[in-house]
């Protein structure tokens, strides 16, 4: 049973040996590419951080901007008199829109979604489907 008859069986020594190499083997690579992918999702999550931190600036340029629109234009420079609040508001609106699309999008790249490792869950299930297929074809391969 532990030699090769010679009709081109394997003795299954043999066949666990080959499996236990080729599964230590197959263990490195993924453990590299889940390193890989981990980093990626690092350099995300990093940026992810940054939009959410430029909203929350603009946000408070945004508030700023109000009370400076406010004290700014209190003489009648582009407004009818009594109309000051209005361009503070005009301000308001626009910084408040750029920190909301920056907000959003950073919360995009913060999801789940972007952050799963998904080559690694992949590769994951051809590796098992490969044992099985080793395992239960392994006697009668040369």
């Amino acid at each position: 049973m532990g030699f090769d008859g010679g009709d081109g069986r394997r003795g299954i020594g043999a066949l666990l040996r080959d499996l236990a190499d080729g599964s230590v083997t197959l263990v490195r690579k993924e453990v590299r590419l889940a390193r890989t992918e981990i980093g990626e999702a690092a350099a995300g999550l990093g940026k992810g951080t940054a939009f959410v931190a430029t909203g929350a600036v603009l946000a408070l340029l945004g508030g700023l901007s109000l009370l400076c629109g406010i004290v700014m234009i209190l003489g009648d420079q582009w407004l009818p008199a009594d109309l000051y609040w209005v361009a503070a508001l005009i301000v308001l609106v626009v910084t408040g829109g750029l920190a909301a699309w920056a907000a959003k999008r950073g919360m995009a790249l913060l999801s789940p979604s972007e952050l799963a490792p998904d080559e690694t869950v992949t590769t994951l299930k051809e590796d098992k489907e490969w044992v099985k297929q080793r395992l239960t074809s392994g006697a009668t391969s040369s």
